[in-house]
């Protein structure tokens, strides 16, 4: 089903319980990695314990944001408070960002030939992180693109970013052990190559958000559906202009509906609210719509219309 047939409740819903899930997964795995990492005086895994426990105020953040989205507008925000879904998604996009450039600055920065090597029972924790990171990213990204939540595709892609580093571990920890000593260089390798994957897909997000905050145009696809119901109601003679633009899990749409000049104030009125209504119930996650009434052009103003004049 498409994420624009759904409705608010339910888009948030589904928003807010992947993001608790992920919460619950990165309180757990940070406390288990710390207490192994503890108890074998690894470096790694308490660093990856911290990483993990530092995710769990990301998912504070998103939930917060999400919170802050669904209250009603006011008087000092007659729009509503869904950007608020949006800035967090542009925040943790940026925090997945520097995340990744800090951990490639480390992999340049520690010589492989000092490179410690964690026991080999870490490798059964870090084989977990990155089965549970990437069964979260998964799970993540189909609800984030089911409801169109920026905020939880870049939650996701804060797991992916975490799984990725897990499983460059492994696959460099497995060629060094078998190969020796001389292949600690593939674990530098490894690491830079998953901190080009993060940091290009994190910027990709951040530009995303930056869009929507930029009021850009919505999907083509929802643009064409909001235009054939309006065009289907009767007494409307053609859609003149349409702009819809996301805030947060839902959309504003503005358009200018033409309908027969020779019709009164009220009956233009009326049709103009079937327009409203129309959209509201047919598309669930429609926050609002204004509707703009003008009148349908005689062949004159047809032919000013295509020469460009006004």
């Amino acid at each position: 089903m498409p994420r624009f047939a759904l409705r608010k409740r339910d888009l948030y819903r589904e928003a807010v319980r992947a993001t608790w899930l992920g919460l619950a997964v990165n309180v757990a795995l940070g406390i288990a990695k710390l207490a192994g990492g503890l108890v074998a005086q690894s470096f790694v895994l308490i660093s990856d314990a911290v990483n993990s426990l530092g995710d769990v105020f990301t998912s504070l953040a998103v939930l917060l944001a999400l919170r802050v989205a669904q209250k009603p507008a006011d008087a000092e925000h007659p729009y509503g408070h869904t950007r608020a879904e949006a800035i967090a998604g542009s925040n943790v996009a940026v925090l997945v960002l520097v995340s990744a450039l800090l951990v490639g600055w480390e992999a340049l920065r520690v010589r492989p030939g000092h490179a410690e090597l964690p026991p080999l029972w870490a490798l059964a924790i870090a084989a977990a992180n990155v089965a549970i990171k990437e069964g979260l990213y998964q799970y993540k990204s189909r609800v984030g693109r089911r409801s169109g939540s920026s905020a939880v595709i870049a939650n996701a892609w804060d797991h992916r970013a975490d799984a990725l580093s897990a499983l460059a571990v492994l696959l460099g920890l497995a060629a060094i052990r078998i190969g020796g000593p001389r292949f600690l260089i593939l674990d530098t390798i490894s690491a830079l190559f998953v901190v080009s994957v993060i940091v290009t897909t994190a910027a990709r997000l951040l530009w995303a958000s930056a869009q929507e905050l930029m009021d850009a145009q919505a999907d083509p696809s929802l643009v064409a559906k909001v235009r054939a119901a309006a065009e289907g109601v009767d007494g409307v003679r053609r859609v003149d202009k349409l702009r819809a633009r996301k805030s947060g899990l839902e959309y504003l749409v503005d358009i200018h509906i033409q309908v027969d000049a020779t019709l009164t104030v009220h009956e233009g009125h009326r049709i103009s609210h079937l327009v409203k209504d129309r959209l509201l119930e047919g598309f669930g996650s429609l926050r609002d719509v204004l509707v703009h009434l003008e009148p349908y052009p005689h062949p004159h103003e047809a032919e000013h219309r295509d020469s460009g004049e006004t």
